[in-house]
């Protein structure tokens, strides 16, 4: 039986990534393991893991994760306040597939979008 999925996503750069997760998206650092090249990060049900790709080309990356949320206008609003960049096509919005979405590119390219069923 499947009980969750916590997505692989590259990164350049661990202090970076870091950095952007847990002082701009609010994510804390799952447990208390530290890899040089590896890192964990989570908030409230959810992780996300990182993989170092020195060699990626943010333009030349195509990693996405979708991630669901009970609360999205709160979610963007606090993003907007804390001058977090939304993806120039990714501004809260409500889809044709009943979903209100928005979306954020992370330093390294990586498309992150939150939706809400409506």
């Amino acid at each position: 039986m499947l009980t969750e999925i916590n997505p692989k996503l590259p990164m350049r750069n661990k202090a970076t990534t870091k950095d952007y997760y847990l002082n701009k998206l609010g994510f804390q650092e799952f447990e208390s393991t530290d890899f040089d090249e590896y890192l964990m990060v989570k908030k409230d049900n959810i992780q996300i893991h990182f993989f170092i790709f020195k060699e990626l080309e943010p333009k030349e990356n195509y990693g996405q994760v979708y991630i669901r949320t009970d609360n999205i206008d709160n979610l963007y609003q606090s993003l907007l306040d804390k001058k977090v960049a939304i993806h120039p096509a990714g501004h809260l919005q409500a889809k044709p597939w009943k979903q209100k979405e928005f979306a954020l590119l992370d330093p390294d390219n990586n498309l992150l979008t939150f939706g809400q069923s409506i």
